[in-house]
């Protein structure tokens, strides 16, 4: 490029996604003939249930869907939306209050941007996933991680949170089961956490993409359930993506207080206008639908997760907390830094040397906890096939003791 040709500096100071930089490079090593075993990507490996799948295909044939809906999206969607807050969150919610999005990747930023004004902080509870502080940035507004570690079994305490809470803070994301780590805060403090916002006029953004991908009895804490105040200032994200395996058909949505969706649909309208009808279609289909594909998918993800949560502790150097929910495993690989590691007595100093490592040396890829605000940790997301899963660890575990 030309010198003149620069970019704007909003951009630049925008990382790119490491999770699917790393599943990029995962899978450009696949197709020159590696065998990669990826635990990188955050999707599950199950198809699409096919009752939904057949309902967009009858929504291909329907000259209805080849046309805009309106913005916020189809009527018929919301009220599904709807109701399904009713039946797992346990409280009414009017249709008006939703806005569709293209994925809950969508809601989240549209979120930021409705909120934030330049130097607006956000509290955003460390390990976090990804794109929560680079779509802060990008609304002007700054990022301000708590990170907690292994030791707390990434759960923040409150004074934690109060301790970076300034003048300036606008909001906290809380995102329950969690990426990446699969931690599951209790009732007491998501309660503690909902008065604590109210107290001081802090919106709560509450990112229930996981929800239902809780293991051992556990349930997903709902903030604007467990205390109803504070729902005037409670911005639910949420999507199909997790849930129904349908990450590929991109529909999300968030629930906000009337003004806060109007702005969203008002916003969204000079971004992308409605989702794709059939993907809606798509959704409309999974929601009324019932969870028992659901639950077969999570019954799969149980059993993965007691084999890979047993295989990475059971490896020198390396501490893994038990998560309760999503599909991740989140290990604190601090044992095996600054120290020489596999046949090849290799020394790295962070958790990201370490993750370039071991997929160059035995073609195992994991996210580095860099890209989580968390060094010192590897993300393995055990959405992956039983077989592979075994064999990535195995590699792994034989790697580590030499």
């Amino acid at each position: 490029m030309a010198q003149w040709q620069t970019l704007s500096r909003r951009i630049d100071a925008v990382a790119p996604s490491a999770t699917l930089a790393v599943d990029s490079k995962a899978k450009a090593m696949k197709a020159q003939g590696m065998n990669v075993i990826s635990f990188g990507a955050g999707e599950p490996n199950f198809p699409t249930p096919d009752h939904i799948v057949q309902a967009a295909a009858r929504a291909c044939l329907d000259p209805r869907n080849h046309r805009y809906t309106p913005t916020a999206g189809l009527p018929q969607l919301k009220q599904a939306i709807a109701d399904k807050t009713l039946r797992d969150s346990g409280y009414r919610i009017d249709p008006d209050q939703v806005v569709v999005t293209n994925g809950g990747k969508q809601a989240v930023y549209e979120t930021f941007q409705i909120l934030l004004n330049p130097g607006d902080e956000v509290i955003i509870p460390a390990p976090y996933w990804t794109s929560y502080p680079q779509m802060v940035l990008l609304a002007g507004g700054r990022p301000v991680p708590v990170l907690s570690g292994a030791d707390q079994g990434y759960i923040p305490r409150l004074e934690q949170l109060e301790a970076v809470r300034t003048e300036r803070t606008r909001a906290i994301i809380l995102n329950l089961p969690a990426n990446p780590t699969g931690a599951i805060w209790d009732d007491d403090l998501v309660a503690a956490v909902d008065r604590w916002a109210m107290e001081h006029q802090i919106w709560v953004i509450s990112d229930e993409i996981y929800e239902h991908l809780t293991y051992q009895g556990a349930g997903t804490p709902y903030p604007g359930a467990l205390v109803p105040q504070v729902r005037d200032q409670l911005i639910v994200v949420n999507g199909v993506a997790k849930t129904y395996a349908m990450t590929g058909w991109r529909v999300g949505w968030l629930v906000a207080p009337l003004p806060v969706a109007q702005a969203a649909a008002k916003l969204q309208g000079h971004m992308t206008s409605n989702v794709a009808n059939v993907s809606q279609q798509a959704a409309l289909a999974a929601l009324t639908g019932g969870l028992e594909d659901v639950e077969a998918m999570r019954s799969a993800f149980a059993l993965r997760r007691r084999a890979i949560v047993d295989a990475l502790n059971a490896m020198e150097g390396v501490t893994c907390p038990e998560p309760l929910g999503a599909f991740y495993a989140f290990a604190d690989v601090t044992g095996l830094l600054n120290r020489p590691v596999g046949p090849q007595g290799t020394v790295c100093a962070t958790s990201g040397e370490l993750a370039e490592v071991i997929l160059e040396q035995i073609q195992v890829a994991a996210v580095p906890g860099e890209a989580f605000g968390a060094p010192g940790c590897l993300r393995f997301s055990y959405a992956l096939a039983d077989d592979d899963l075994a064999e990535g660890m195995r590699r792994l575990g034989e790697w580590t003791s030499v």
